[in-house]
């Protein structure tokens, strides 16, 4: 009988876990299953399906989200079952770890990088796949900024028709708790109901949208409130698909579309103004500017709607994903600065109200349409374009649901100089008064 020790050699999947539970500093809570069939991790956990060496160079030269993120757009990785659990468990994992993880010393790190060799893990840096935003000169300056927009927003019409309802409004919704079985389409009628009615529309008032989309609030407000509406977008898709709407419904008359940088909105002296879900794209060290344009733009005791995103002090950005793949540029911060910064240019805020378990069942519904149409989505544009979305709604939906991202509405008034705001107390009672359209 031979006395030859047997060596058993370890597969991929668990070189994978070892190197992954040493950088977490704990056991990797998800189960991996690699490119030569071995699988390591705990029983019953998500599958995280490494299909290729090359989604492990990715990381070696894009180490984080952003490389996991080009990996599984890339379809390199992928999550077998549900992509948000999978999610879940590794946000768990990081928020476990925190600063517990020891710095990595230079062994460690050569260790790292034997086994990424042996693994054949080691090469030319791979490219950034095809969707990813490639944008250029100074950020936020006019033509950056359009850049941004229309990398989003100008995909193509069609497609946004074929995840959205018929508002195609592309914001948080606001589920009504009167109604039995809202659909998404009742959920942003009721969203723009709502800001009608804080903004005090009257027949022959004038709005002022900024950042109008494909014109959801803007038609709303025109049919239903019979006011006069200047809508804006940077994106010229959208400005074709409201243009086009505007003949159909017979609003020539009533909406005006304009194709502008919100730097170049003239005029003044509009009733109302809404800003909804474009302040995230203003920039940082511009929505100082920003604030005052908007207070500027609004009369003496008319009123000023921004509904926006947020998110935490320790990450006011977009995340790594979101600026490379949605939306480049992007910032948000906590509610309270941004209150600040429309206190500061003279706005008076009057109301603030969060919507963040609204945004999740938004995103939700969406989600659910993307994978219910996945190869419709994947003709249209590809099924890249698909991965990208498919992991932006979960991510979406999990963030907000978590508490890592917020949104709001934030009413203002322009006060006159003798401080009268224009609002009562008795109205706002009747803001939420049979909510239901």
């Amino acid at each position: 009988m031979s006395t030859t020790p047997i060596t058993v050699r370890r597969g991929a999947a668990h070189r994978l876990s070892a190197l992954a539970g040493e950088a977490l500093g704990s056991p990797l809570p998800l189960r991996l299953r690699a490119w030569d069939g071995s699988e390591s991790g705990p029983p019953g956990a998500p599958v995280v399906l490494v299909r290729s060496r090359r989604a492990l160079r990715r990381l070696l030269w894009q180490p984080g989200e952003l490389g996991l993120a080009q990996a599984y757009i890339t379809g390199e990785l992928d999550v077998e079952g549900d992509l948000a659990q999978g999610l879940r468990a590794l946000w768990a994992a990081a928020r476990i770890r925190g600063s517990q993880v020891p710095r990595a010393t230079l062994a460690d790190r050569a260790r790292a990088v034997g086994e990424a060799v042996r693994l054949g893990a080691v090469g030319p840096r791979p490219p950034a796949p095809a969707t990813q935003a490639r944008l250029r000169g100074t950020v936020h300056s006019k033509a950056r900024d359009r850049a941004a927009i229309s990398h989003h927003y100008d995909l193509s019409n069609d497609f946004y028709r074929l995840l959205l309802d018929d508002t195609m409004a592309y914001s948080c919704g606001y589920w009504a708790a009167e109604d039995p079985n809202p659909t998404p389409a009742d959920s942003q009628r009721v969203k723009m109901e709502l800001i009608c009615r804080k903004l005090g529309l009257v027949p022959g008032a004038r709005l002022l949208d900024v950042g109008c989309g494909w014109g959801s609030l803007s038609l709303y407000a025109a049919e239903q409130y019979r006011v006069r509406v200047t809508a804006v977008t940077l994106a010229g898709a959208q400005a074709t698909h409201v243009r086009q709407q505007v003949r159909e419904r017979g609003l020539e008359h009533q909406v005006e579309v304009v194709c502008q940088d919100y730097r170049d909105i003239a005029g003044t002296g509009y009733d109302a103004v809404a800003t909804i879900e474009m302040g995230e794209h203003v920039g940082d060290a511009e929505y100082p500017a920003f604030a005052s344009s908007l207070y500027r733009l609004v009369r003496p005791e008319g009123r000023v709607l921004v509904q926006q995103m947020s998110r935490g002090r320790r990450a006011p950005g977009g995340g790594a994903f979101i600026e490379a793949y949605i939306a480049p540029d992007m910032h948000m911060r906590p509610l309270g600065q941004t209150v600040g910064l429309l206190e500061e240019s003279g706005l008076e805020v009057r109301s603030t109200e969060s919507m963040r378990e609204h945004y999740v069942r938004t995103i939700n519904a969406w989600h659910r349409t993307l994978e219910e149409r996945w190869d419709d989505f994947v003709r249209l544009a590809g099924e890249e374009t698909a991965r990208v979305w498919r992991l932006y709604l979960v991510g979406g939906a999990l963030a907000f649901e978590e508490r890592r991202m917020g949104v709001d509405q934030i009413l203002c008034a322009r006060p006159t100089p003798e401080g009268d705001s224009g609002l009562t107390a008795a109205e706002t009672a009747d803001w939420y008064r049979d909510l239901v359209v």
